[in-house]
């Protein structure tokens, strides 16, 4: 038996801020999170820091060993059992399972070790492992059931909600924790961007406009930290406990572009496209919004805008387009979380975030930008997230109106 994938419930630990509403609010203002970091670096930088108080969910003597990647982790997914209404002894341990997305894990305990003088903590190994967010998450919420981490570049979280999803509807688990977190604004880890030519250039003054994507003139994109995650369960479940009801994960599609290990693929992208509306049932018409991966590289928005004029053809006018990393940074291993939870959130308010910082569409870039100030959209019924990473995996995530 297949069983309809609910989502029940939100969290978030973001730039800007750790409740969903007043989040989806400030990117509906185009109110930029993006801020100049590390001024003795000698290139200027600029990311999206979360401010974290993480006093609120340990004790000093809890935080050793548990790099900020694992605490902000640990935040978001608590937030988001709350917000579903789910406390300890509401399911049984062994079928809820933590899907979660990281892709680079502890960066903060790597830094620490490495500038440490010949001082290495020996907490080190444990902080920094890619899978000590979901772990930490599992022991937080008493999780006996599948604790499985994905790393996948800038689709981990993606994947992660994908790979929930089936697990939902598949009956292996009746509460899925499905997310991802990230927490990678270290100088060493800015350097190496800033190295690979693809952070966003910016003037003193101007960092939270940097960001452009699908613009003419883009440079790049801004590093964001933080995490988000989903609490995805059967409708039938939501139902019988009177739940709220988000929306309905529908649809999920993977690919992989197999050409390029930094470069993207629209053919490749246009695969996860179509099978996540195969998957939902839908035609492209059906979907109203993209919440694009967006990153304002030079190579990459093209490609995306290419994938989805493909798939969509002669409908492609009729959907509404917009990259909120702008506006929040790129969480790279979290992307795919927060864009996913963005996505949801337009869904359930129909009001959709604008494409920021774009004062001139690249020609090779023409689509249906969301505009800042035309944000409404009362008849929204579907709407896409995708997250396209290196190594060439694509997600695509397709959420719809819950029945």
């Amino acid at each position: 038996m297949n069983h309809e994938v609910a989502v029940t419930g939100l969290g978030a630990m973001a730039p800007h801020g750790d409740e969903p509403g007043a989040l989806f609010d400030a990117l509906l203002q185009g109110l930029p999170a993006i801020q100049p970091v590390f001024p003795d670096l000698p290139k200027p930088a600029a990311a999206a820091t979360v401010a974290f108080d993480e006093t609120r969910w340990f004790t000093k003597l809890q935080l050793a060993g548990v790099d900020r990647v694992s605490q902000l982790a640990v935040a978001a997914a608590d937030l988001a059992m709350r917000d579903a209404g789910l406390a300890a002894g509401d399911a049984d341990p062994e079928r809820i399972g933590v899907f979660a997305g990281c892709g680079m894990g502890g960066a903060a305990a790597l830094e620490a070790a490495y500038r440490g003088n010949g001082r290495v903590s020996p907490l080190t190994i444990p902080a920094f492992m890619p899978n000590a967010p979901a772990a930490h998450v599992a022991m937080r919420q008493g999780v006996q059931g599948p604790v499985l981490t994905y790393s996948v570049a800038c689709a981990s979280s993606s994947a992660a909600i994908a790979e929930a999803a089936k697990a939902v509807q598949r009956g292996e688990v009746d509460i899925a924790i499905a997310g991802g977190s990230e927490a990678l604004i270290v100088p060493g880890v800015v350097v190496a961007w800033q190295a690979m030519q693809t952070l966003a250039g910016f003037q003193p003054g101007e960092a939270g406009s940097a960001v452009r994507p699908f613009a003419a003139d883009r440079t790049g994109f801004a590093l964001g930290e933080g995490a988000a995650f989903l609490v995805l369960e059967s409708a039938e479940r939501a139902r019988a406990r009177g739940a709220r009801s988000y929306a309905t994960l529908a649809g999920w599609g993977l690919s992989s572009d197999a050409t390029h290990l930094t470069k993207p693929d629209a053919p490749g992208q246009a695969r996860a496209l179509r099978a996540a509306l195969r998957q939902a049932g839908l035609q492209p018409r059906d979907v109203g919004y993209c919440n694009a991966h967006g990153t304002a590289t030079r190579i990459g928005d093209v490609v995306e805008r290419n994938a989805l004029a493909d798939v969509w053809g002669d409908d492609f006018d009729s959907l509404r387009v917009s990259s909120t990393k702008a506006l929040h940074g790129h969480l790279l291993g979290a992307a795919g979380a927060i864009e996913a939870l963005i996505t949801v959130m337009a869904l359930h308010r129909r009001q959709l975030p604008p494409n920021a910082n774009c004062n001139e569409i690249d020609p090779a870039c023409q689509m249906n930008l969301v505009r800042p100030g035309d944000t409404a959209a009362p008849a929204l019924e579907a709407a896409i997230s995708n997250s396209f990473a290196f190594g060439g995996t694509n997600s695509v995530l397709l959420f719809r109106q819950p029945a």
